[in-house]
């Protein structure tokens, strides 16, 4: 037996009587509503006649039911996943709670009589209704039906439909043209799922007996395990068929690249295959294209760093270098800067590897060692091309260096990658690469160094006190003993954030200006002077000191204020691992 919904409230007459709206902005609504076939509460907030808050508390009190905030809700995906996710966005609805046998559904519109019956018939329990807001509804939605279910069904029917026989390429090539292929829907679930917990990287690894299946996320890795083993190589198989690699090669490392459609957004994935002990495993970095690109100002570097920066790339030739570990965002900062020099009257080449993004006006070149495509030959060719500003995709031999170099002092801009672990070490190992100390004074304009740390889960962030041994650490940044005493803040982990702490990531940075001294020092290849003189500068500040700054602005934690700095400053005493309190995962910088 069904509990029966409220009788039927006409909502606009509601919130007349309420005095939230007059009748005048009601007939406006209905009118808009006629026009554009929204819900009428929808329209009246949309119109900004009522607030959201304030309709929900009206029709929480009206209906007696509860009003329930999603953002603090500690689901149960069990209960979740009673109700189809088809139905949940159709319905705008979301399981939340058993109680004495009911279930206890949030709704964006709990006066939706239809929505209410389909609901009951197809959960087959008497419903509770709550009212919820649908903004947080549809974020959460994205959140609790990931396809990790979805992905081991698909993995088990593949498995079942390959059966004990050795793979026939030609034959599976041939099936997988269908849509309807197990290999084609896991993948595509696969991809979807992926999206969804905005993944920057999928991981396919065979193992002994199963297969491990990893997203990267906010710079780490969730894993999942099949233990269907030999879906590994129909997947690898289709994988190398999409980005149109060689399917007979499997001793040789591979690479490729190919574009999907995932929810409406255009994705482009680039493929890595590498033979293993087991098989072959695969890397896919995937690259949003439908987001456009990032200007300068989406980085997230600070005001002050941020305008220096743009002055330099604004200076009519030298070297511009940003150092940072694989991941750490130098891509972006630099396609960023690209973004804003990329005029009509200023011509731009690049040599990359690969390409990345495709910008337009920009002329782009994918280095290819295979065929003797070096970034030196490339940028010696670029210089033919009468062009204003050079991006080297990265500095990697010296002759690449010694170009580059004479590139920025013929009239040239010239941007680059280095990987090394902090601005001031950076002008000194373009001369370990056997550039001349004067060649490098003369064009190095200034050195960004970076790194990506992450965000404390705004949903589940809560004071956090310093241990004595976190207190004695602090002592080394010299900071004020007020901001300390005020507290930091970490994650105690959430749904939301996969009960890591943190969701998404930002970056820090330290910017390192070259002046007479360091110039001087560098001509006399004098390491201890060049430092010296760098760490005097009025300007420069460490990466440790930019990730504190957001520290104790309640953006991260310190547990990754200690990682960076413990990776980026020779003379820190205490490594991230040795920290009390709640230790960060460790992800890749």
């Amino acid at each position: 037996m069904t509990i029966e919904p409220k009788k039927k409230i006409r909502i606009g007459d509601l919130l007349v009587q309420n005095d939230v709206i007059t009748e005048q902005q009601l007939m406006t609504a209905l009118r808009e509503q006629k026009n554009t076939g929204r819900k009428l509460g929808r329209t009246l907030i949309d119109l900004g006649y009522v607030d959201e808050d304030n309709l929900l508390n009206i029709l929480s009190r009206q209906l007696e039911v509860p009003f329930v905030q999603l953002r603090h809700y500690q689901f149960n995906n069990e209960l979740v996943k009673k109700l189809p996710e088809a139905l949940a966005r159709r319905f705008r609805a979301i399981v939340l709670a058993e109680q004495g046998g009911e279930l206890l559904v949030g709704m964006a519109d709990p006066l939706d009589i239809f929505a209410y019956d389909e609901l009951v018939r197809v959960l087959k329990q008497p419903i509770k209704q709550a009212v919820v807001r649908e903004s947080e509804l549809l974020n959460t939605l994205d959140l609790v039906y990931r396809r990790t279910d979805e992905i081991a069904s698909l993995a088990e029917e593949l498995e079942d439909e390959l059966g004990d026989d050795a793979f026939d390429l030609a034959d599976l090539s041939a099936e997988s043209e269908s849509a309807d292929a197990p290999v084609v829907k896991l993948l595509q679930t696969l991809f979807e799922d992926a999206v969804q917990a905005r993944s920057s990287d999928i991981h396919i690894e065979p193992d002994e007996s199963v297969v491990r299946i990893r997203q990267r996320v906010d710079g780490v890795l969730q894993e999942q395990v099949m233990k269907e083993k030999r879906v590994n190589a129909a997947l690898v198989l289709r994988l190398k068929l999409m980005a149109g690699l060689n399917i007979s090669e499997k001793r040789l490392p591979q690479d490729g690249r190919f574009n999907v459609r995932v929810k409406g957004r255009s994705i482009d994935v680039r493929v890595s295959t590498m033979p293993v002990q087991y098989g072959e495993s695969v890397v896919m970095r995937l690259l949003d294209q439908s987001q456009g690109m990032l200007d300068l100002q989406g980085t997230g570097m600070p005001p002050h760093l941020l305008e220096r920066f743009r002055k330099l790339i604004k200076k009519p030739h030298g070297m511009i270098l940003v150092t940072g570990p694989t991941g750490s965002g130098k891509t972006t900062t630099l396609y960023g800067a690209l973004t804003e020099l990329n005029k009509p009257e200023v011509k731009i080449i690049t040599a990359e590897d690969p390409v990345e993004y495709r910008l337009p006006r920009i002329t782009q070149v994918q280095v290819n060692p295979k065929i003797g495509l070096e970034f030196a030959k490339v940028l010696r060719a670029s210089l033919r091309q009468d062009p204003d500003i050079i991006l080297v995709g990265e500095m990697r031999d010296h002759e690449t260096v010694e170009i580059g170099l004479r590139a920025a002092m013929t009239g040239h801009l010239v941007l680059s990658t280095l990987h090394t672990n902090d601005s001031i070490s950076s002008a000194m190992r373009l001369i370990d690469m056997g550039a001349e100390p004067f060649l490098v004074a003369s064009s190095l304009l200034g050195v960004v160094a970076q790194r990506l740390v992450r965000r404390v889960c705004d949903n589940c962030k809560e004071p956090y006190q310093p241990t004595e041994q976190e207190l004695i650490w602090l002592q080394s940044f010299d900071l004020d003993p007020l901001d300390i005493e005020a507290g930091f803040i970490h994650g105690k982990g959430c749904y939301q954030c996969s009960n890591t702490g943190y969701k998404g990531r930002l970056g820090v940075y330290e910017m390192l200006e070259m002046d007479e001294d360091m110039l001087d020092a560098l001509r006399r290849k004098d390491v201890s002077d060049f430092t010296r003189a760098a760490r005097r500068s009025p300007i420069y500040r460490p990466l440790g000191q930019c990730a504190m700054d957001y520290a104790l602005q309640g953006v991260t934690s310190l547990q990754e204020v200690a990682r960076v700095a413990a990776t980026s400053e020779a003379d820190m005493s205490v490594d991230a691992d040795d920290l009390g309190g709640d230790t960060a995962i460790g992800v890749d910088s």
